[in-house]
């Protein structure tokens, strides 16, 4: 083992023992630290036995043992713990050291703690790290960003413990400024949530809907699975169907329908409508996991409130074929609306994210991995600047010819009682998206109706605002023109 440790690791729980493992099992000597020492004296005598993994009994033998630059990695609960870690190391630490956030922190923290720890000559790092447990041991996706100097130091080995895709390109690279790296990792788990919440609807139409059995399901997603609709979420959900109690019948039956999360969906959600980005596939799976909390309430519900719809008696294979249509173009409008977000993101906070690197990190590794992420990468090194992936001609014939299946799930779910809010949303958006005359017209000429707000003219240059006395009863004076 070398004298001096390549670098330090604060927090021994799933993510942070398995990261360690990883990093060792690369030819990296690792510090390994945790405010519990029994935790420590526990992994150093079981998981971590015989490799190139030392413990630290205090903050300052971790830093004590570190080559320099420093290099400490916090992998502890988010907010305020991660504030009092930092406070606790700054004192111990030198200018050029390096503190870095592995946890799923706010980007707006990682934004202030780049700038705080840059004034006193240290370098942070706030880095997304997906792929759960199994992706922290044998490779995750990471996604670094905060002060580009410390780049150079961590690249090493973070590119050595990350995923790989063809050709031993691993999914890991420099994101950008700030809390870019957060940033970007937040919208990869609001990404996560459409996807699930997708998957769960297309589940939920065929056992309400078409009356299949949990082998059945399952049998479509492992077929769905080898075509373009490929991808770790899919995966799983087969394995999941496929999975037996003891007596044989599937657990999944078993499972009760209440949904958790941790958060970051729901700062997806809110960060889209500070910076004004309709995302609303992922806002409608946050807000179905809401819904699906209030179990009793739900129950209580189904005995009272009546619903007025027909069983189905088509033909189940059509539906199955278009359900298929249906999950792949609202799919690609939840990844449209991600990236959308991101690029707003990038301009506002001037993160400088280059859109077809991530769409790269996340080929392997992390949980919302599948086979189209190279169609986007290869969309977005065509057309840096591209507003939006439905512009994207290989994307645009994807929906295109999706669009008749996609449209008659929507349709005919709803006209059988069975919900989909999120494939419903991304139809939505889409139609919305392709509209050049919305209603806004409408909206803004009530707007003007009621509060003076003006409004523009087709008729006239953008730019140009108008208040209209409606009644007769009003005045000229019109109210001052912002927009949030």
């Amino acid at each position: 083992m070398k004298t001096k440790s390549d670098i330090g690791v604060i927090g021994l729980a799933v993510m942070g023992e398995n990261l360690i493992l990883n990093m060792a099992s690369k030819g990296f000597t690792v510090t390994a630290y945790n405010r519990s020492q029994q935790k420590v004296t526990n992994f150093i005598d079981g998981r971590a036995k015989g490799k190139t993994i030392r413990g630290a009994a205090s903050l300052e033998a971790l830093v004590n043992s570190l080559k320099t630059p420093r290099k400490i990695m916090l992998m502890v609960k988010a907010g305020q713990v991660v504030d009092s870690m930092i406070e606790q190391l700054v004192p111990l630490l030198d200018e050029g050291d390096i503190i870095i956030d592995g946890g799923n922190s706010q980007f707006e923290d990682s934004d202030r703690r780049t700038v705080q720890l840059e004034k006193l000559g240290m370098h942070y790092i706030g880095t997304g790290v997906s792929g759960g447990e199994e992706g922290a041991l044998l490779g995750p996706s990471i996604m670094p960003g905060g002060s580009p100097n410390a780049w150079v130091e961590v690249k090493p080995i973070f590119q050595a413990i990350s995923a790989k895709v063809e050709g031993d390109v691993p999914c890991c690279d420099w994101v950008g400024n700030g809390g870019a790296g957060h940033f970007v990792k937040m919208v990869h788990n609001g990404i996560e949530y459409g996807d699930m919440q997708l998957i769960c609807e297309a589940y939920l139409v065929m056992r309400d809907m078409l009356g299949m059995s949990a082998d059945e399901i399952q049998t479509v997603f492992a077929d769905w699975n080898q075509t373009e609709l490929s991808s770790y979420l899919i995966e799983i959900t087969a394995d999941i169907l496929a999975y037996k109690e003891p007596d044989g019948s599937p657990l999944i039956d078993k499972i009760l329908d209440t949904a958790g999360q941790k958060g970051t969906g729901k700062w997806t959600g809110v960060t889209a409508l500070h910076l004004g980005t309709p995302l609303t596939l992922i806002g409608e799976a946050v807000f179905a996991r809401c819904l699906s909390a209030i179990k009793d309430e739900r129950v209580a519900a189904s005995q009272i409130v009546e619903a007025d719809f027909e069983p189905f008696i088509g033909d189940k294979e059509e539906i199955i074929g278009a359900l298929k249509d249906a999950l792949l173009a609202s799919k690609i409008v939840s990844y449209a609306q991600g990236f959308a977000l991101m690029r707003q993101a990038s301009n506002e906070f001037d993160y400088q994210l280059n859109f077809g690197a991530i769409a790269l990190m996340w080929r392997g590794g992390c949980i919302i991995r599948s086979v189209f992420l190279d169609n986007i990468k290869q969309a977005f090194d065509a057309q840096p600047t591209l507003d939006n992936l439905l512009q994207d001609a290989y994307f645009n014939s994807v929906v295109k010819q999706a669009q008749k299946g996609w449209r008659k799930v929507v349709a005919t779910a709803a006209l059988h009682g069975v919900s989909a809010p999120c494939m419903s949303s991304a139809l939505s958006y889409f139609d919305g998206y392709r509209t050049a005359n919305l209603p806004a017209n409408l909206l803004q000429a009530q707007r003007d109706y009621f509060g003076a707000h003006t409004y523009e003219r087709l008729d006239k240059p953008r730019g140009e605002f108008y208040h209209t006395n409606w009644t007769g009863r009003g005045g000229d004076t019109a109210s001052t023109t912002y927009s949030i």
